[in-house]
């Protein structure tokens, strides 16, 4: 099938990895060595907020590093749609920011697109996608389209559905999200404006449960995922991975994914896991540009010390640190982005990529060059 052959042959940049000093060489020292990092993930000004119903919610801030610059958005994604034939198609006339901003049916594409990856990052909703690079080599290949509109439409699904409701056990609404959002975004790359490419696919969603008396509410995350990212959940306090998601394959690195020619469907593929929290516990949600360069201990390792590091500065600067927590969640992010990018960069380190491929019987070393993107929430609980 073409888009697992495609996964296979290119995304893994395999003669980069063997030729180490041709990967050096080839770096574009145009772009920016810094990651790309902020906060919640944009949301429509003009749309009223839909509050989840859990007591819980996720501080939390998000990084990013493209391995290329990402393909733009072709037309009709990149701007709004003309009302009628009497406006300009022009949009000259548009502020530089509403031109920038992607768009679909007119509203405002959720999430942010980090090369080929996308993420989001929302009170209630956290995601990471991963879309397939090698789809930029076809005519009408566009991978970040798929890896954002999925994220965009998984969104808007959760908002119309309550964010899985008032009533606690509803894990199995987050894979009717990702099932909708697969649907909705299929149709919106159809026909005339047909795009090819295909995602991976990771979302976490807080929500909470009752005790057996139902006095007491604890904050739980249910977990969805479809191929090769990862959702983690890390205690601070003990300084454990309390949850992991297990990547899913085809074969050696050819993930599951969703998208053109792809027999992988939400339904059928995805997996489910539904996780109890405790109240300050971290959940990562990341692309495999993380995965494949860091072991999850060193992951784990990164975000609390990081964490602690951000803790200790606020009380410094006598700052509140509860107010600018997802300051800090941001921070998390970022240091463990700078730190896998630190090995996808090194054609000597040891990583797990380098492992299951030496597995596979081929002679590959060094990190992985790849997107990197990752999302750092911290589970609280509202006040009042």
């Amino acid at each position: 099938m073409l888009a697992l052959q495609l996964k296979h042959r290119c995304r893994r940049n395999t003669l980069l990895l063997v030729l180490p000093a041709v990967r050096r060489l080839g770096h574009d020292n145009t772009r920016s060595r810094d990651p790309q990092i902020g906060l919640t993930t944009p949301f429509p000004d003009d749309l009223p907020p839909r509050p989840s119903p859990s007591p819980f919610y996720f501080a939390a801030g998000y990084a990013g590093w493209a391995k290329r610059p990402s393909r733009p958005f072709p037309p009709p994604f990149f701007s709004p749609p003309s009302g009628s034939f009497s406006d300009p198609l022009s949009t000259h006339n548009r502020s530089h920011d509403r031109r920038r901003v992607s768009r679909i049916n007119g509203e405002m594409i959720r999430g942010v697109t980090v090369g080929d990856d996308a993420v989001l990052v929302s009170d209630s909703l956290i995601g990471a996608n991963d879309g397939v690079g090698a789809w930029a080599q076809r005519e009408r290949g566009c991978a970040p389209l798929w890896s954002r509109l999925i994220l965009h439409f998984c969104a808007v699904a959760a908002e119309k559905g309550g964010y899985g409701g008032d009533e606690e056990g509803k894990a199995k609404a987050l894979v009717g999200y990702m099932g909708e959002a697969y649907e909705q975004t299929k149709e919106a790359l159809s026909g005339a404006n047909e795009w090819l490419g295909t995602t991976t696919a990771s979302l976490a969603l807080l929500h909470y449960k009752k005790d057996g008396d139902g006095e007491m509410v604890r904050p739980v995350v249910f977990v969805a995922q479809l191929g090769d990212s990862k959702v983690m959940v890390v205690r601070p306090r003990d300084k454990k991975i309390v949850f992991e998601t297990e990547e899913q394959w085809h074969y050696f690195d050819c993930p599951r994914q969703l998208g053109t020619n792809s027999p992988d469907t939400p339904e059928g593929n995805a997996v489910l896991s539904t996780v109890e929290l405790e109240e300050d516990d971290i959940v990562l949600a990341m692309t495999d540009g993380v995965t494949d360069n860091l072991w999850v201990e060193e992951i784990s390792e990164t975000a609390v010390t990081s964490l602690q590091g951000w803790h200790e500065k606020m009380n410094e600067e006598n700052l509140d640190a509860e107010e600018r927590l997802a300051e800090g969640m941001r921070h998390v992010a970022q240091e463990i982005v700078l730190a896998a990018r630190h090995i996808a960069e090194d054609p000597f380190a040891g990583s797990p990529f380098m492992e299951r491929a030496v597995e596979e019987g081929l002679a590959i070393e060094g990190g992985k060059m790849d997107d990197i993107s990752v999302v750092a929430a911290v589970c609280k609980k509202r006040k009042g």
